[in-house]
């Protein structure tokens, strides 16, 4: 069986794909999934539930809920839920079940790695790969207020876009500019504030001979900081901008940096 976060929660067994409709069962079942193999205490759970405002009857209240998640994750011949008590909570088992995340991290690791060592075409392959698990924001439409979803939705789209920064290095290391220009582009406009993306952009118009159209880049980022934060571009940007203006090509690709 197959947990999936990255993305609306869904639970896939054999092909077939089910989910809660039940908003607070589904928060009690994210919240379970995202600390999977750990004892999440009842208090950490009312607190990702209600918030600041429990019911009366809330342990009753969650005894229910409790038991709604380990009736929809039973399955036939599978020996159970993998949903236990344990003081002073309780811990959902992955037992031999894959959580989707877990694999993201597995395969974004794998394609670090092999950036370092210098192997990019599979490198570029584990990047996809890691991005290829995502089916949208992290759970979906389903945000809290509670510590347990907020890091981790928080969490989870800062490393979808790390992932997406490794893999564009990786091609830019490849020589695939023009190929990376109209991603870039998207991704600009969808996160304004995220300075790498202007630099790669930057790199790969420069590369690609198109110099004015790297310097356009630079000021739209600079007017934006700017504009939305009152601070000028970070380094990395000013010296890539220096570096078009005095044609260095040797000191630009030096800027193309693999992210840790």
């Amino acid at each position: 069986m197959e947990y999936r976060i990255l993305g609306p929660i869904r639970v896939l067994d054999e092909g077939h794909e089910t989910y809660l409709n039940a908003r607070k069962v589904q928060t009690l079942l994210a919240a379970l999934l995202i600390k999977a193999d750990q004892i999440v205490s009842v208090d950490q759970l009312i607190a990702e539930i209600w918030h600041e405002d429990p019911p009366r009857r809330v342990n009753a209240s969650l005894h229910v809920y409790v038991s709604q998640v380990r009736k929809f994750l039973t399955r036939p011949g599978s020996g159970g839920s993998g949903l236990v008590t344990r003081v002073p909570g309780y811990q959902l088992s992955l037992g031999e079940n894959t959580l989707d995340v877990r694999e993201f991290q597995r395969r974004m690791t794998a394609g670090r790695n092999h950036l370092l060592m210098g192997r990019l075409e599979q490198a570029d392959r584990g990047f996809g790969a890691a991005l290829g698990l995502w089916r949208g924001r992290a759970l979906g439409e389903l945000s809290g207020d509670g510590p347990i979803i907020q890091g981790f939705t928080v969490w989870a789209e800062e490393a979808r876009l790390e992932c997406l920064e490794l893999q564009i290095e990786t091609r830019l290391a490849m020589g695939q500019y023009r190929q990376v220009v109209g991603p870039l582009f998207q991704l600009i406009s969808e996160i304004p504030m995220r300075e790498t993306f202007y630099r790669q952009l930057m790199l790969a118009l420069y590369q690609a001979d198109r110099q004015a159209d790297a310097l356009r880049v630079y000021q739209s980022a600079r007017s934006t900081l700017n504009a939305e934060l009152g601070v000028e571009p970070c380094q990395a940007l000013r010296d890539l901008q220096h570096a078009i203006l005095v044609g260095d090509v040797r000191d630009s690709r030096e800027l193309t940096t693999f992210a840790s």
